[in-house]
């Protein structure tokens, strides 16, 4: 609807396509074709013809701002009055399909004009709508882009291109960190318990566009000669990754165990029962937040993550955890920001990364797939969780290789085994750890790695852009964080300010239907 028809029109007159269409959906209702047709049918109709009554609907509502607005005082952030008037209108693309928002432009010679309208609409400056930019946000977060583009279309009716699809989820995610910072500094991550705070991080490769590789690995990626042109050989790589740092801080009981309960827990209880009650006796995680990021470097998000416990526990009154998976690189930045705040916490080594390294050695000595080479890893774990120092675990281990008379590869595994356990001793303290409840598995963050990377970004054939992996990585974070409520409206302020209130003076909009609000 013109603008100039809304003017002139009344109300009644505003609403008359969407009150034709309304008699339009009840006649064919009544029809004798449609008293006849099966429920599908019915179903589809009322479906379409309903989303079009409804953009009619919302059409006639901003045809109605419209014919309401009035002349009010416009002065620019650049102090610059914009006397002139003239009507305009720009098209918004909605969930319910394609309106016009006819309102006045402001204008003066050499400035950028504003519309008033659309501050107090809301609207951002691209032709996608907010509710177009949500249900984008939620499904990119859990499909792939091209299936996001069918949804929409299916859902809605509403047709956007692949690339325009990334680029709303981009947006959409755009205060991911401004959203958690104003939560920290109005003190809503603040507990009051006794209970653990555990902080956890691991890595995990994400299969990019080589522009947007890391230097070093666009380098190495260039340089790289296929030695066959028609197949890979061993060592080569089909797609180069870049590293995503995944984080993870929660609270959780202490729970204290036994050696014995840990092997229960990893080989199981042959009881049903006592199968139940060992479930039923693990405590629950809470105020767990999980995140990633591929764009920044693994310091800065582990700093992120300890800015997060602070929040928590700002007098560092309960016990710190940091479960880690012995990656060096990572180490040393826990340890330097744990330092450089003058925080003590417990490091532990994840006990199952030291499995995975127990079963190469046990291969070695036993063989693969030998109840023989289990049993010997049930032995050393078992020695490492009742106290045993890992460096005298490591000692008897290259002791019985050499006794053993082993070499080559299997040699190798064994020496490899015995430097993890050595070079990571003062961190495998599993008897203090179980006896004081603490975690020694990083179950959650093995957890955060799979459902925040691996089972949306290690689809076959994809291949990331950085801010189309760092946009989704967030959206799946917030969803799996519990935390996709609360930003959204946080997201929508910030693009009222963005979009609108930065462009006027002392951010001051000059709503042409309501008297003059500040956006704080």
């Amino acid at each position: 609807m013109s603008a100039a028809y809304a003017k002139s029109s009344s109300p009644d007159e505003t609403f008359s396509s969407a009150h034709e269409q309304m008699e339009k959906i009840v006649t064919e209702l009544q029809s004798t074709k449609m008293l006849s047709a099966e429920h599908s049918e019915v179903e589809s109709f009322v479906r379409e013809q309903g989303r079009e009554l409804e953009r009619l609907l919302y059409q006639a509502h901003l045809d109605v701002r419209e014919a309401r607005e009035h002349p009010v005082p416009v002065r620019g952030a650049d102090e610059v009055e914009r006397p002139y008037r003239r009507p305009s209108q720009r098209p918004l693309g909605t969930i319910l399909g394609r309106v016009m928002v006819a309102r006045l432009a402001y204008q003066a010679l050499g400035v950028a004009g504003l519309h008033p309208m659309d501050a107090a609409l809301n609207l951002p400056p691209e032709l996608y709508s907010h509710g177009v930019s949500r249900f984008v946000a939620e499904h990119a977060a859990m499909m792939s882009f091209d299936d996001v583009v069918g949804e929409l279309l299916s859902a809605t009716g509403t047709g956007v291109g692949k690339r325009q699809v990334e680029e709303i989820a981009v947006r959409a995610a755009v205060d991911f960190e401004s959203f958690y910072e104003q939560r920290r500094a109005a003190n809503d991550v603040l507990e009051q318990t006794p209970d653990l705070l555990v902080l956890t991080f691991d890595g995990k490769g994400i299969v990019m566009v080589p522009d947007d590789l890391r230097p070093a690995t666009k380098k190495a990626a260039r340089n790289k000669v296929r030695k066959l042109a028609t197949r890979l050989t061993s060592g080569e790589k089909r797609n180069r990754k870049r590293m995503a740092e995944v984080a993870a801080v929660y609270t959780v009981p202490r729970h204290v165990r036994t050696p014995f309960d840990v092997l229960a827990d990893l080989y199981g209880e042959p009881d049903p029962e006592a199968r139940r009650e060992r479930r039923a006796r693990r405590p629950k995680v809470r105020n767990k937040r999980v995140w990633a990021s591929v764009e920044r470097d693994p310091k800065v998000v582990i700093d992120e993550a300890f800015r997060e416990a602070l929040a928590r526990d700002p007098q560092h009154r309960r016990q710190w955890v940091v479960l880690v998976d012995g990656n060096k690189d990572q180490l040393a930045i826990v340890k330097t920001t744990a330092d450089k705040l003058n925080l003590p916490v417990c490091i532990v080594v994840d006990v199952m990364h030291v499995l995975e390294y127990l079963w190469e050695a046990a291969h070695a000595f036993c063989g693969e797939g030998t109840t023989e080479a289990e049993a010997w890893v049930q032995q050393r774990l078992l020695w490492l969780t009742q106290g045993r120092p890992a460096g005298k675990v490591a000692t008897a281990m290259r002791q019985s290789a050499r006794a053993a008379g082993l070499t080559g590869s299997k040699l190798a595994a064994v020496r490899d085994t015995a430097d993890y356990l050595q070079d990571y001793a003062s961190y495998m303290g599993y008897g203090d750890a179980l006896q004081w409840g603490l975690p020694i598995a990083t179950g959650v963050i093995e957890g955060a790695c799979r459902y925040l990377v691996k089972d949306r970004m290690d689809r076959g054939g994809a291949r990331w852009t950085l801010d189309g992996a760092e946009a989704v990585l967030r959206l799946r974070a917030l969803r799996a964080s519990g935390d996709f409520e609360d930003y959204w409206p946080f997201h929508l302020r910030q693009e009222l300010r963005r979009n609108h209130a930065e462009r006027y003076a002392d951010a001051r909009l000059p709503d042409p239907l309501q008297p003059l609000r500040r956006v704080k």
